[in-house]
């Protein structure tokens, strides 16, 4: 046994010595490596013999070390940083997950805590906590039922009907034509609000106001987006309804309110109390969609975009909540309410970084104006805001419609144009977009246009735009032949819109 134990003494010695060796050989080479002493001993020793250039050469080899030997305390001061920093967040973690852990607890004990004021609250009534009916109403405290007889769950509505409750409609004996009309709001913005519009602008929106009942003015910042339509609302005498819409909208409950299930009442918002007034009168009303395109339009505006494509606008109804309370508004019938024919809705966007581009679903159903140049003064005539009965305007739009209807010529052109884009750059339209035309093109004539302008604008607007979705190398050549198209079609320079709308695309390609 001493034999094997002698044995086993030196054979991990050996091993032992060998770790000892290397760590004392490491330990000796740093010394050796940063004896400034030895380092300056060496120098002195030659330094007397050195020459010119070996001066030079010798300084030169000087810093040499001093840079090696700085970067080696670097790595090694690098190292160790990094390593204290991987070990810090393991351990704040750790720190992290304890105080999970006693968060954890102390909500199972308030939870508990809770369940037996509950219970002590329930025994007191006389009731069994299997007896509780967890849809029963209640007005925001507990064990107080709410009487949908007597309860008030739409606070503005219901003041709105005390207001118009001996409200008789105005006939204003409106008389105006439409050049007339575009002539006084012209010159009521600029007069009165110093706004400065041109005069084929004022007939592209009022087309586009006859032809659908949403716009869209979209353009550079600060060309006078919001203010056309805050104009409008002003000229009318009826102040626009201003809704700024958040990127954080995601559906109707952002436009119309939502009912609260905690308090029992509804969350009104200024757009549904407007729309509710709207139905009292003849007057004409606005909503502004302020920077629309913040979020996705097709998100919080689906449910309208569909019922306002409905020809009979008697089921033009939005249902706001799913039941009827007898204490409910007089105009929300069976918990919904009448989309108003006299209320128009103008959206302003900007297109940039961000914001959300605006998809076709929406454009088709729209009427798009670009506002990109700011108006030029002119000396206006003074002209004040006008009452305006919507039956009178509805009627004079379609009297429009029906004097200055699209040529047949003109049509046999659009129809060609049409043939022509779907052959070289498979685009088509469809019917919505032609009888939204007929709508636009008729007015823009009776407001003092002409045919081939409101033709030209029209087209540019909600067609060419589809062209903005293609690769623009790959249509580049055939925008020149497209050109000359149009020239022999319509007359050469009759579609300035559109060849103004294709060259641009072309020098963006």
């Amino acid at each position: 046994m001493d034999t094997f134990v002698r044995f086993l003494y030196e054979f991990i010695n050996q091993t032992v010595s060998g770790i000892l060796m290397i760590f004392k050989g490491l330990i000796d080479g740093i010394k050796q490596m940063f004896n400034i002493k030895q380092y300056m001993e060496v120098f002195r020793n030659y330094y007397a013999d050195f020459s010119a250039p070996e001066w030079v050469m010798a300084v030169l080899s000087i810093l040499f070390v001093v840079i090696f030997l700085g970067l080696i305390v670097f790595l090694v001061l690098f190292i160790v940083k990094k390593y204290a920093k991987l070990r810090k967040p393991v351990t704040d973690q750790e720190a992290l997950l304890d105080e999970v852990a006693t968060l954890n607890k102390k909500v199972v004990k308030l939870s508990k805590e809770k369940d037996e004021i509950l219970a002590m609250k329930v025994s007191q009534l006389g009731l069994k906590p299997s007896e509780l009916d967890e849809e029963t109403p209640q007005n925001g405290e507990e064990g107080e039922e709410v009487d949908p007889s007597t309860t008030q769950r739409f606070a503005k509505l219901s003041l709105i009907d005390m207001e118009y409750a001996n409200y008789k409609i105005q006939n204003y004996n409106n008389s105006f034509d439409l050049p007339e009309f575009c002539f006084n709001f012209r010159n009521y913005a600029a007069s009165k609000l110093k706004l400065y519009y041109t005069e084929k602008m004022m007939r592209i929106f009022i087309a586009g106001i006859a032809s659908t009942k949403l716009v869209i003015l979209q353009g550079i910042s600060g060309t006078g987006k919001t203010s056309l339509a805050y104009a409008w609302g002003k000229f009318l005498k009826h102040d626009s309804c201003v809704a700024s819409v958040q990127p954080s909208w995601r559906d109707r409950t952002d436009l119309f309110g939502y009912f609260n299930e905690f308090t029992k009442k509804f969350n009104e918002t200024d757009i549904l109390k407007e729309m509710y007034i709207a139905n009292y009168t003849d007057d004409i009303y606005t909503i502004i969609l302020d920077e629309m395109n913040l979020s996705r339009v097709e998100y919080y505006f689906a449910e309208m975009l569909s019922i306002l494509e409905m020809p009979n606008k008697k089921e033009w109804v939005i249902e706001v909540v799913p039941n009827s309370w007898p204490t409910d508004p007089k105009k929300l019938m069976f918990g919904k309410i009448q989309v108003p024919a006299n209320m128009w809705y103008i959206g302003t966007i900007n297109n940039d970084d961000s914001t959300f581009a605006v998809t076709d679903k929406v454009y088709d159903r729209a009427m798009p104006i670009d506002i990109n140049d700011k108006g030029k003064v002119f000396v206006p005539e003074q002209r004040d805001a006008m009452d305006v009965n919507y039956s009178y305007l509805d009627r004079i739009f379609s009297e429009a419609m029906e004097t200055y209807a699209i040529s047949q010529d003109t049509l046999d052109k659009i129809e060609q144009m049409d043939d022509y884009v779907i052959a070289h750059f498979r685009i088509a339209f469809g019917n919505r977009i032609v009888a939204h035309m007929k709508k636009f093109v008729p007015v823009y004539v009776a407001c003092g246009g002409t045919e081939v302008e409101g033709v030209d604008y029209f087209i540019a607007k909600k067609i060419l735009r589809k062209f903005e979705q293609l690769n623009m190398a790959l249509i580049k050549d055939e925008i020149d032949p497209y050109i000359k198209f149009l020239d022999d079609t319509f007359g050469k320079g009759a579609m300035a819109e559109c060849i103004e709308y294709l060259l641009r695309l072309k020098k963006s390609a």
